[in-house]
């Protein structure tokens, strides 16, 4: 089995008849999934999707995969292929189209609804769209592509096989085997099958529960688990859940009619993801069942359902504002039951846990997925890997989307039911696998790092800037200012110091300002007059003292004026 190496140097050209496959992001992260293949100097891209920030990316709102390996191929692309609808793997389209708006965009009705609305809001009206649906089959330059239904956690999923004269790619788009799914449209295993005896050259596979032994559980175990929390509950239900999860929309909203309560969206994202999926036949509200959120505040408490967006504890979301008493117009009262219909993104447990306490404190009943089936995952667990391997008998495997560990988990699973270990290839972003005769293999590396939107500017922050940003936020920051004679260079003032993070007693630095006067005064009788080299010595004395005192590796910014 081939391993990344951090080592690898940048790959060779790509032998002629070969297809070359390389992952932007998505593989060894949740999220940020971006795949692009290569044949004849074309270039066919799937998926480009967000990473969202964790805690130690102050400061960061999206984290986007990074496009310099193709900036001077943009021309080269014949289409951009999409999946389904979730930000990880739409939410950078509009940052691709920036730099080229007629990249064919290629996808589901609702997936490329929910992009549209995403590329008004950036103003790019110049974009090519191509409507598939399940059983289409279209070219794009010399990509033949068919699209195979999959159950996933929003509705209209697709698999898409890639033919090619260098060979078939079956990439399996986030994908699971629900047999009993809300929308009755399952995971078609038919012709996946019909594809295997075609003729799977690599497989690309959604590995991100191939940790988790047998089947995921169906969407439908949910519905008496909600059924008893409506019959339960005396006051307002507030349920918080991804904005584009369609399915559990659905179940809260029929739940809520049987049981008479009026339902309100709350949250941005959640009212315009709901309305396009409304109007495109993918979500049925019962007549009159559907009011405006601030409309609720004169309904009797048992008469209210509000679904919210900020089920991952985003700080900025709609349930967030609930938790810290800044909603403008939601409150919770102790009758209250806050269900969180969600799994945990990897990263955002202290986020989410921040809000369940937030919302317990105020007198909620938070019923989450730690003490009730109120969410299933959208994943095949191995169970369902398994039974995919042994109906394709692909003749490689690449494990996509996921940790290292999940990636590793399902290369594990491909190897037990019969492929070759030298066939299963655990690539990680940035790494090139060549499909060559039949054989993948990992042939080179290319420069992939993330990219960090902040506010309106993309890509201007760096990992430096940001780990200055985590010293702020976590060490502190300690400005010293000293005043030298231009002829003696004699301390004439100061040191005068000013700090934030430390006690605020003015005594605090007072054991060090005479060791700075020192050893400015030993740097100028041993010959240095640079008000730099001044600085650094600064830097370097108060920095060994507060490490020693207070254990702290603050920012120090020493600033020394000539007088």
């Amino acid at each position: 089995m081939s391993h990344p190496h951090p080592e690898l140097s940048p790959p060779p050209a790509l032998p002629k008849g070969g297809l070359r496959v390389t992952a932007l992001g998505g593989l060894g992260e949740v999220g940020r999934n971006m795949t692009v293949f290569e044949h004849a100097g074309r270039l066919l891209v799937v998926d480009c999707g967000v990473l969202f920030p964790e805690e130690n990316h102050p400061g960061v709102d999206l984290i986007l995969p990074d496009f310099d390996s193709i900036r001077d191929r943009l021309d080269d692309i014949d289409a951009l292929v999409l999946t389904h609808g979730h930000e990880d793997h739409v939410g950078a389209v509009p940052y691709l189209l920036r730099e080229r708006q007629d990249i064919p965009l290629v996808g589901s009705n609702l997936t490329l609804a929910l992009v549209g609305s995403k590329l008004r809001e950036h103003r790019l009206k110049n974009t090519v769209k191509a409507v598939v649906a399940e059983g289409d089959r279209v070219s794009f330059g010399p990509f033949d592509l068919e699209f195979v239904a999959v159950n996933h956690s929003i509705p209209d999923a697709l698999a898409v096989m890639i033919r090619t004269p260098a060979g078939n790619v079956l990439h399996t788009g986030d994908f699971k085997m629900d047999q009993l799914p809300l929308d009755g449209r399952i995971t078609d295993l038919r012709a996946f099958a019909r594809l295997g005896e075609e003729g799977v050259d690599l497989f690309l596979t959604d590995s991100t529960n191939a940790e988790v032994p047998g089947f995921t559980t169906s969407e439908k175990e949910i519905t008496p688990v909600l059924e008893g929390v409506f019959r339960s509950s005396e006051g307002r239900i507030i349920v918080a859940c991804f904005a584009s999860h369609v399915h559990r929309v659905q179940q809260v909203m029929d739940a809520a009619a049987a049981h008479g309560r009026k339902v309100a969206y709350v949250g941005r994202s959640m009212v315009r993801n709901m309305t396009i999926a409304r109007e495109l036949g993918y979500l049925d509200v019962p007549r009159d069942l559907l009011v405006d959120a601030k409309a609720l505040a004169d309904m009797p408490p048992d008469r209210v359902v509000l679904i919210s967006t900020g089920s991952q504890g985003e700080p900025l979301s709609a349930l967030s504002r609930i938790a810290q008493r800044n909603h403008s117009f939601v409150h919770i009262e102790p009758e209250d039951t806050v269900v969180l219909a969600s799994s945990l993104i990897p990263g955002n447990e202290n986020a989410v846990y921040r809000v369940i306490n937030g919302l317990s404190r105020l007198g909620a009943r938070v019923v989450h997925k730690g003490n009730a089936l109120v969410h299933v995952s959208g994943h095949a667990s191995a169970g369902e890997l398994l039974y995919c391997y042994n109906i394709v008998r692909p003749r490689n495997v690449m494990p996509v989307h996921g940790e290292i560990r999940h990636m590793l988990a399902n290369a594990a699973l491909a190897r037990e039911t019969g492929v070759p270990a030298d066939r299963v290839v655990v690539a990680e972003d940035g790494v090139v696998v060549d499909l060559v005769d039949g054989r993948a293999r990992i042939t080179g590396k290319v420069d992939c790092g993330y990219v960090f939107v902040d506010g309106s500017s993309v890509g201007d922050l760096t990992e430096s800037s940001l780990k200055d940003r985590r010293i702020l936020g976590e060490e502190g920051f300690i400005s010293v200012i000293v005043v030298v004679d231009s002829q003696t260079g004699k301390v004439v003032s100061g040191p005068e110091i000013h700090a934030r993070g430390f006690a605020e007693d003015d005594t605090t630095f007072d054991a060090i300002r005479q060791p700075i006067v020192d050893a400015i005064d030993k740097a100028v009788r041993e010959g240095v007059d640079d008000s730099y080299q001044l600085q650094q010595t600064i830097r370097r004395i108060i920095g060994r003292w507060v490490s020693g005192t207070h254990r702290r590796r603050p920012m120090i910014i020493p600033v020394v004026l000539e007088a």
